[in-house]
């Protein structure tokens, strides 16, 4: 049976008929039920047209920048840079407390820098320091973008003083002209700084040691002045010194030269960093402790016969001498402190006979309560600590050697190992003054420095090492500040070096007024001959000297 194979076709959409009443669900509002139509021929020649367009429009610009000017942008890609050059904040000026510029700015040979200027007077150098200028490589561009302090106030304020670098956007060409240039971040300029110091009467005490140490051979010297209520330095010198300016500068590489090869050491600041022995300077601190122990009361005389002898410990045949530097006779605390008796003060340290004397831990721990031996912390002044001998550093420093009686008699007389800067001898003066109010520095004016403690010890026993003092003035070793014009109470010290001791430390410390303490001071030249008729005491007496007549507001 034959059966023809119908041939199938899909059906055309309007070959369908829907019943109105079989509508199905479609949303008409989106199209849905509804017949796409084709796009019309018209309107696809237009969306054709529209790219042709596009793309002559691009291909015109491609001719442009390639081929007719295209040797010109290559160049200008290749010879061209963009730099973000910086835009150096003005340094904050540095002013004396009566408002004398110390540090500033000036114009200088490079546009891009000012030059940092600086008052020439001569003592400043180790208090205002000097800065390192910003650095270009080969190439021009700068590797250091700031200012950088390397000394002194200079380094220690150098964020408050260099403020913040602007940014100005260059292009330059290949031989570095300038195309265009845009700041993007304008420069914030520096903090200024008023410090503490009076530069005039610091510049006059620079020169006084400097004349000592030059006129009979000290290898240098330092001193300081300090008001003693608030802790705020008035005068601070090292000497020698280096210059700031050139410091900076570096264009005098001779100078420079000298300076780094000086054997006396200009970029030691002496006040702050030098330790030095201070011999008769710590006796009436010894002298606190012993009245506090009840070793001693301030009537008890000792005789001084100009040594005493002890059995030596190592020899039971023989006995060891310990020398005053002149028979003093009878002395009671305060004309031992006048007179500054080394055999008193040996007595109350270390005991003699029947007499017990203080003992070398009992020494260590008043030397501490007064700052020997403690640096002055997160500060402008903060130093070396300095050295107190006791056994334990004995022992350290000469291969397990044990401590003996006459190492107690050494210390007792701020010998032997004993090792202290100008800035700790100020701070203890300044202790002495305020019974016992221990201070540290400051060198901002109008900024109290931190009291970091108090030494408990009765107020009448101060009392006593103010009027040995004065005394000492008045007819003992500081006989030399007996002036008319202002009461000044002191203590002189003449420490001995090496083995020979044909060396010594000449120190002068103590404070004025008497009647009403006001400011106190120390002095030291350094290391000059055990023969000199001069040291310490002939400076300070050129400082005052100068006061009264330039700055009498110091003594009232």
């Amino acid at each position: 049976m034959n059966h023809r194979i119908k041939k199938r076709h899909d059906i055309a959409p309007d070959e369908i008929f829907i019943d109105s009443h079989n509508l199905p669900e479609f949303d008409t509002q989106q199209f849905e039920g509804r017949i796409d139509k084709p796009i019309s021929k018209s309107n696809l020649f237009g969306i054709l047209f529209f790219f042709i367009l596009i793309i002559l429009a691009f291909g015109v610009k491609i001719w442009y920048l390639q081929i007719k000017d295209g040797n010109i942008y290559n160049n200008r890609s290749e010879n061209n840079r963009l730099r973000n050059t910086p835009i150096f904040a003005a340094r904050g000026v540095i002013y004396d407390r009566k408002n004398v510029e110390l540090a500033w700015n000036a114009p200088s040979d490079n546009p891009d820098i000012a030059l940092r200027k600086y008052k020439g007077d001569d003592g400043l150098a180790h208090v205002i320091g000097y800065v390192k200028y910003p650095s270009k490589d080969k190439a021009g561009f700068y590797y250091q973008e700031d200012f950088m302090g390397l000394d002194g106030v200079e380094k220690y304020f150098n964020s408050e003083l260099q403020g913040i670098n602007g940014i100005n956007l260059i292009e330059v060409d290949a031989v570095g002209k300038i195309q265009s240039q845009n700041i993007t971040q304008p420069p914030k300029e520096g903090k200024s700084i008023v410090l503490s110091i009076d530069s005039k009467l610091q510049t006059e005490m620079y020169n006084a040691i400097k004349d000592v140490a030059d006129r009979v051979g000290f290898s240098g010297g330092a001193g300081i002045i300090m008001d003693s209520t608030s802790g705020e330095v008035v005068a601070m010198t090292s000497y020698p010194e280096y210059d700031s300016e050139i410091m900076s500068s570096k264009t005098d590489t001779a100078k420079v030269k000298s300076f780094l090869n000086n054997k006396n050491k200009p970029f030691l600041d002496r006040v702050i960093d030098g330790l030095y022995t201070p011999g008769s300077i710590i006796k009436p601190y010894m002298a606190l402790a012993a009245l506090n122990e009840g070793v001693i009361d301030s009537m008890t005389q000792i005789l001084s016969t100009g040594s005493i002898s002890i059995q030596n410990q190592y020899y039971p045949t023989l006995q060891t001498i310990f020398k005053d530097w002149k028979a003093h006779g009878w002395v009671d605390m305060r004309h031992a402190i006048s007179v500054s008796s080394d055999v008193y003060f040996y007595e109350i340290g270390g005991g003699y006979k029947d007499r017990k004397g203080l003992g070398i831990a009992r020494i260590e721990k008043y030397m501490k309560l007064f700052g020997f031996g403690e640096k002055v912390e997160n500060s402008f002044f903060t130093g070396l600590n300095g050295v107190i001998p006791s056994p334990e550093w004995k022992k350290e420093n000469f291969n397990g050697e044990a401590w003996s009686l006459g190492n107690t008699y050494h210390t007792s007389i701020g010998q032997y190992g004993f090792q202290t800067s100008p800035l700790q001898i100020v701070r203890a003066m300044a202790s002495i003054v305020n019974n016992g109010v221990v201070r540290d520095p400051s060198i901002i004016k109008g900024e109290n420095g931190k009291v970091i403690k108090t030494v408990e010890i009765p107020e009448k026993y101060f009392t006593v090492i103010k009027e040995g003092m004065r005394l000492g003035v008045l007819e003992g070793t500081g006989k030399s500040l007996n002036v008319p014009y202002v009461e000044i109470a002191a203590k002189s010290g003449t420490a001995e070096l090496g083995v020979e001791k044909a060396s010594v430390n000449s120190w002068m410390t103590g404070y004025f007024p008497y009647k009403n303490p006001h400011y106190v001071f120390a002095i030291l030249l350094e290391k000059g001959s055990v023969h000199n008729l001069i040291g310490a005491g002939y400076a300070m007496r050129q400082i005052i000297d100068w006061m009264n007549i330039n700055t009498p507001e110091y003594f009232k």
